[in-house]
């Protein structure tokens, strides 16, 4: 959008702090949702971990090009923030255990399901293309730009975390119907 680019240029060259507080009121939602889909719902993490992705945006915003969309060059920053700090975690632990009590579905048969459960079932490559693509609205060609890999791959992501996702519907009393 050519208004991120003024705004990104107003940064760039002047430095213009409104400018780039626009910019993150603009994407501030976009960028903390990824990282409650990422975190399965852990939200002062996902603060963290956006605050994180703004101040390496700002830091590096002359390094910006334009070959992308702002939108884009941010969430692939955002991508890499959260890769970053999955790397940092030295033992993996369950994070479905820390899934909110007021982010739970009831399904058809009336037993309570966790949304983050059933992400929680995906590998993160997988979680992050399937939620990219199904809540956030992404095209493949996009993800593969924020994620960095090929097409065909994501594309293998999204049928593998899909079908494991349908699956678990499926088991938990969601038919379709």
């Amino acid at each position: 959008m050519s208004s991120d680019l003024s705004r990104v240029v107003q940064v760039a060259v002047s430095g213009n702090s409104q400018a780039f507080g626009d910019l993150v009121r603009r994407y501030q939602s976009p960028v903390r949702r990824f990282f409650l889909h990422q975190t399965l719902g852990n939200g002062p993490l996902s603060d963290d971990l956006a605050q994180d992705t703004f101040i390496k945006a700002y830091t590096s915003i002359r390094s910006f090009r334009g070959l992308s969309s702002f939108q884009t060059w941010l969430m692939r920053i955002a991508y890499n923030v959260f890769y970053d700090y999955r790397r940092g975690l030295k033992v993996e632990r369950d994070i479905a255990s820390d899934i909110p009590a007021d982010l739970r579905l009831s399904p058809a048969g009336g037993e309570k399901m966790d949304i983050y459960a059933a992400l929680a079932l995906l590998k993160p490559e997988e979680r992050t293309c399937v939620t990219m693509q199904l809540i956030d609205g992404y095209d493949i060609k996009s993800i593969a730009a924020i994620t960095q890999l090929k097409e065909g791959t994501v594309k293998s992501h999204l049928s593998r975390g899909k079908e494991k996702l349908a699956n678990y519907l499926k088991e938990n009393g969601y038919d379709g119907r």
